[in-house]
């Protein structure tokens, strides 16, 4: 049973961090760039997250702004790490463009150069068949491809959407304009409107009522 949700936004490029405390302890969804490691982690503490007590990290997705503090959080929290897997060649060589077919070699090599990725392999892969209450988590995950092939979000049973980068809301709700694949991306969002949502967590921008987007 999730008891309490902590938005954790970073700033700046970096996506949002949800905390989920449960009956067992804590889920956390994403996990910021590594340049916003120190804020990160002083918003565990706050939330009484420590080491022993993080019994996952669920990746929305393998981009950089995603995934930037997971290798680190899983050796000194000693907990795991899931996502699905179709993005986790993304993380396991460090190429945000391994399964993109929109990337071109120009935006590859700018990333390369200023953005220093962290290479790891996930500890599971997880789809829509994946149980979470084991994780004390009463939710379910929704596979949402169109930003990248691997896309997923948490849907909680008393309707949160934790959205990756399906939805941004810097200044109103709106699809992300990042998309992969838009066919897929707009299946997912038509996928999403069909189901009993009450507030949608993006990966950047403040959280928004599903009821508001149009």
């Amino acid at each position: 049973m999730i008891k309490d949700i902590k938005t954790i936004i970073l700033g700046g490029f970096s996506a949002n961090c949800y905390l989920l405390k449960t009956d067992r302890g804590f889920v956390l969804i994403d996990t910021g760039r590594k340049s916003k490691r120190s804020k990160l982690e002083q918003a565990l503490s706050s939330a009484g997250c420590k080491p022993g007590n993080l019994d996952l990290i669920i990746l929305t997705h393998g981009d950089f702004d995603h995934t930037g503090n997971c290798a680190y959080l899983r050796e000194k929290y000693h907990t795991k790490i899931a996502m699905h897997h179709y993005d986790s060649g993304m993380v396991e060589y460090g190429d945000m463009f391994w399964n993109r077919k929109s990337g071109n070699w120009i935006l590859k090599k700018l990333v390369n150069i200023f953005f220093k990725i962290t290479k790891f392999k996930p500890d599971y892969t997880i789809d829509e068949k994946s149980d979470l209450s084991k994780y004390g988590l009463d939710a379910k995950v929704l596979y949402l491809p169109g930003h990248s092939k691997g896309s997923i979000g948490i849907l909680t049973d008393s309707g949160e959407l934790f959205c990756g980068d399906l939805f941004t809301n810097r200044k109103k709700p709106e699809p992300n304009p990042m998309a992969d694949n838009l066919n897929e991306l707009n299946e997912s969002i038509n996928k999403v409107k069909g189901l009993k949502i009450k507030m949608v967590y993006p990966g950047h921008g403040q959280p928004f009522q599903m009821n508001s987007y149009k």
